[in-house]
This record gives structure tokens, sequence and C-alpha cells, in this order.
């Protein structure tokens, strides 16, 4: 399983560190990584959105306290903002309000049509689920446009006027980032609508939108590996109306990160499941049939005569699903060759007499390429 990145060290503060020390460090840091201060570096746009993603939670005192106690599992079923697919502008409109402006909210994509913004969520499922696939009740909170007002934020009988800032346009020239460009943003007063509430709605206390709590069944397909993401499409937040004139557009989508939990009989290289056998020397030199339980049930595994420590056995068919192909991959078993510490009499007396007839060169332990074996049996457990 891949190991996520704290968000303390992310924005290089401890875990001590006030609210306000939280923001400065988020401001500057996104002030260095920004990708219009690092042309055509893709690595400066990851850490910018690494940020995004490390302040989202550590800005917020319920999430902050979520991830204090138990990390980033604390944080299943309290959806983020999936800032690795959203585009650059669209998180710097989210915390316009940190670098000079007002918080902005959605956007158009390439000028098209008007989209909310994603979700992130995780769930965490077990090696034998990836098999055959699975569901999972995944329980999360977006924001939705607010049914008393209809989503303009004014109390029922009052209308939005009008913002003075301005004048209707919903756009302001600014110089953002410490004076590095100009740039048009959100209006900071009307927050991109080019209207102003003067009497606020007491259901959403003017925001036009009120947290909804939704629980939804995810399909997790076969052969899903760690770390990947199913997309539910039209599950995320709606575009907020300051967004689109006609109020139009589509909701955003919510992206469930799926973790596979570690087994503790099989190790996963791709679609193939790698496993220990252990097997008596006897059954090693003269070969024999052995039965293991496999993830999905019994097989037999045919042990070579004159097999040896660390050589594998392949059965087909008895691994995972690929993704795409549905074809499933091998069950390798890697032989381990057990050697009794304590022997019955007659067991000695037996391997006596057997110790008397074998010979054994040990100057061929470096033949046949015995390091370059060993090497490829690492590799074969490590994945690489």
């Amino acid at each position: 399983m891949a190991e996520q990145r704290c968000y303390y060290e992310i924005l290089g503060v401890e875990r001590s560190a006030s609210g306000d020390e939280i923001k400065r460090s988020y401001r500057r840091l996104a002030m260095k990584w920004h990708p219009d201060r690092n042309p055509g570096d893709a690595q400066a746009e990851i850490e910018f959105k690494a940020c995004a993603e490390a302040y989202e939670v550590l800005g917020d005192q319920e999430k902050r306290r979520l991830y204090d106690q138990h990390g980033h599992a604390g944080l299943r079923g309290n959806p983020h903002h999936d800032f690795r697919s959203m585009h650059v502008e669209e998180i710097f409109s989210m915390f316009n309000d940190i670098f000079g402006g007002g918080t902005g909210g959605g956007g158009r994509r390439g000028g098209g049509v008007p989209r909310g913004y994603d979700l992130q969520t995780e769930v965490e499922i077990k090696l034998v689920e990836v098999l055959k696939g699975c569901k999972r009740e995944v329980s999360f909170a977006r924001a939705e446009v607010c049914g008393t007002c209809q989503g303009d934020g004014a109390k029922p009988g009052s209308k939005p006027v009008t913002c003075p800032t301005c004048q209707g346009r919903g756009q302001v020239q600014q110089t953002g980032l410490g004076g590095m460009f100009r740039m048009v943003t959100a209006c900071p007063n009307c927050g991109g609508s080019g209207k102003v509430v003067t009497e606020k709605c007491v259901a959403c206390r003017g925001n036009g939108r009120v947290r909804v709590n939704r629980k939804i069944d995810v399909a997790i397909p076969p052969g899903i590996s760690d770390g990947q993401v199913v997309r539910v499409q039209g599950e995320g937040e709606p575009p907020r109306p300051e967004a689109s004139a006609s109020g139009g557009g589509v909701r955003g989508d919510l992206h469930v990160v799926v973790h596979v939990a570690e087994d503790d009989r099989f190790e996963r290289n791709d679609d193939d499941l790698l496993m220990p056998l252990s097997i008596g020397f006897s059954q090693a030199a003269l070969g024999a049939t052995v039965e293991v339980d496999s993830i999905d049930g019994p097989v037999q595994i045919e042990v070579k005569a004159g097999s040896q420590q660390g050589d594998t056995v392949r059965v087909q068919d008895r691994g995972l699903p690929n993704l795409r192909t549905k074809r499933r991959g091998e069950l390798v078993a890697m032989l381990m060759i057990h050697v009794p510490k304590r022997l019955t009499e007659r067991q000695r007396q037996l391997l006596e007499e057997f110790a008397k007839t074998e010979k054994v060169d040990v100057r061929k332990s470096h033949e046949g390429g015995f390091w370059q074996k060993m090497k490829d049996l690492k590799d074969s457990l490590t994945g690489t």
C-alpha cells in the first residue's frame, strides 16, 4: 500500500502549529510552487496541489482533529476536494481570500460549461475482495444549493443588489502572489456573482449553499489495485450560481480512492499472487503433491523431484483478475525447504545411512548462476 504524505510535513509546520501559522505556511509554499513561477515544471504543480490538499484539512478544525487522532484513515467519510484533478486556477479561486481576493467557487474548464468541484474520499477493501469486486457504502457530506433561497443567499422576499465594488461585472484586476503578476480574479466583495446580499437567508446564512449528508453504494470492480480511483459521476458539488449567469452547469464527481489491505498469506505482484510454501527436504528430493489454500479455495501444487530452496511453482488462473482484460494471473508458490530441529531416533538412523551415500561439492554453490538466481528470487518477492 502506497504511503500517504504527512500533511504537517507538506506544509512544513509542527503538529502544535496554530491556525495562523498553518495559513502563513500555506501561502508561502503556494507562492513558491505556483506554476506561474515554475513554468513547465510538473513537480511544482504536484507540490502546489499537495499544499492545497494539506491546507484544506489542517485549516479546518474538525478535519484537523480527525487527522490528528486517526491519520489519513480518519478522513474517510469526510471527503475533501480532489485537488489532483483540479485546474490550478480553480484552486487559486477556492483560496482566493488567502491571496488577497474573495472566495470563488466552481469554474469553467476551458471556457466550457460551468462545473462544480470534485470531491474525494477513501475506502479500504480486503485482498480477497479484489477477486470478484465488491460494494462499499460511502457516507459523506457535500455542499448543496440552499432550498430556501435557491442559492442566491438572499432572504425570501428580498433580492441581491448590484455589487458596488465590481459594478456587477463579477471580476476585478489585482496583483497576485506578492506582486509577481497581474491577473483578473473574482471580485472580493461579491465572490464573482456581481451581486451582494443585503438581507441574508437564515437557512444558509447568505452562503447560498448548505451541507448535506449523503450515503451511496460504490461498486469496486474486480482487479482494482491499491491507490486506484473509482469515479462516481455527478456525486460532487454543484457549480455555484456565480459560475453561470443562468445558474446552470453540471455537478462535479466523487473520486473514491481504493486502498487494498495487506494479506498475511499472499504478496501481490500485479495480477500474480506470491506465497511461500514450506516443504520437507524429502518432499523436495522425491517430489510431492501438496494441497494449499489459494485465494479462492484449495489447489494442488506439484513439487518436482530435486526441487531446491527458492524454486517457484506456478499455477495458472489462480491469481487476481486484470482490471481491463479480466484474465487472471498466476499463483506463484516459492519453495521453502523445512529442516527439522529435532529428529526421532529412527529418523536419525535413516539420515545417517543416507549421509554415507551423499556427496556434495560445495564449490558448485557458486556455479550455474547461483547469485543471479538469488537476485531473481529477491526481485520476484519485491515486485521489481
